[in-house]
């Protein structure tokens, strides 16, 4: 704006130069046709449209100008006035200076949502004397101010937990179990029992078997008690259908270690959708894209998928995270990524080279 300005302020400078140059004759006959072109002008636009150097060159010559000849212009004068306060008024302005308390910093904010989502029942009092222990100086009604935007009740409103916390809590302790069939190049269908903790996601391959009866059920019970202590202790809930090969003797085996059994409502198996999902993971992934040949190349191939299930394969549940990672990330340069194939090269793990 500032360089178009003074252009300008140029132009009409030497012009007003070479008119001072000029017979008056000339003088007198060019302002009648500029006259006349102003007023032809005038009947065909209906608003100018001017820019800031514009104003600024009108505003300027306007003082040259005695008061009875500002009609000449194609503006009021009162418009002409007010141009000349703005362009006083933005050379003799200051930057301001935002008034009221600074903001408070984001990592201070972010400490205090933190603090109370991990601690239903403290209070903006609570929060605001734990900060000034992590040296933190801020006044109680900051505490307070940030805790009213984000939408945060008082404490008495949530001292309660949520329900994601709340079925976070209870899946700790919850197991369930299930069967699922495969089915043999040679027709012979295969029941494989399974078990899998609702929180940690991580599958137990119980055992396989052509003929699931009650004494084998219950033996593959025990079996996989003596393999989860002492993290069998933790366990308070058992979550089963009501298949008839589940026998009181599978249930006493949880029973006399204070697990609670829990049977699903009947033809209803998204009550039990963790075991159900996994049945459909592992025939996706694996089973309905092999021939099995019989029970022996069965357990090979499930053992080898179960534990690229639980130290490989990342959920959606866990963060991306495998239920048991045994790797952790140190470079994401890709010429230090190797590649493993599991089951023949159906299923591809990669890993950061030692």
């Amino acid at each position: 704006m500032l360089a178009s300005f003074l252009y300008k302020a140029i132009i009409r400078f030497a012009q007003f130069v070479i008119l001072r140059l000029r017979a008056d004759v000339d003088k007198e006959v060019e302002i009648l046709v500029l006259r006349h072109q102003l007023a032809v002008l005038r009947r065909q636009v209906g608003k100018v449209r001017t820019e800031p150097a514009d104003r600024a060159v009108l505003a300027l010559l306007s003082r040259l100008l005695s008061r009875a000849r500002w009609p000449t212009f194609f503006v009021t004068p009162a418009t002409l006035l007010r141009w000349h306060r703005n362009a006083v008024r933005r050379k003799w302005s200051y930057p301001t200076r935002r008034g009221g308390r600074p903001p408070t910093a984001a990592e201070i904010r972010t400490l205090v949502l933190r603090l109370a989502t991990e601690n239903p029942c403290w209070g903006h009092r609570r929060i605001h004397g734990e900060l000034l222990g992590l040296g933190y100086k801020l006044a109680a009604s900051t505490v307070w101010l940030i805790l009213k935007r984000a939408g945060i009740d008082p404490a008495p409103r949530r001292t309660g937990p949520t329900w994601n916390q709340f079925l976070s809590a209870q899946a700790k302790t919850m197991l369930a179990c299930d069967f699922f069939t495969v089915d043999t190049v040679f027709l012979k269908r295969i029941y494989v029992l399974f078990f899998i903790e609702i929180a940690s996601r991580r599958v137990h391959l119980a055992g396989l078997t052509t003929d699931p009866n009650g004494m084998w059920v219950t033996q593959q019970a025990r079996n996989l008690l003596m393999d989860l202590d002492p993290y069998a202790d933790r366990l308070r809930f058992l979550i089963r259908d009501r298949d008839t090969k589940f026998t009181a003797g599978f249930d006493n085996v949880f029973t006399s270690t204070g697990i609670k059994i829990i049977k699903i409502p009947p033809q209803a198996p998204r009550a039990n959708a963790i075991a159900e999902r996994w049945v459909g993971t592992a025939r996706r992934e694996c089973t309905d894209r092999m021939l099995i040949f019989g029970e022996r190349h069965l357990r090979a191939v499930l053992t080898e998928y179960a534990r690229h299930y639980n130290q490989h394969r990342p959920h959606r549940s866990l963060q991306q995270r495998p239920p048991r990672p045994h790797t952790r990330l140190i470079d994401i340069r890709q010429e230090w990524i190797t590649r493993r194939k599991i089951l023949g090269g159906l299923i591809n793990e990669y890993s950061q080279v030692a």
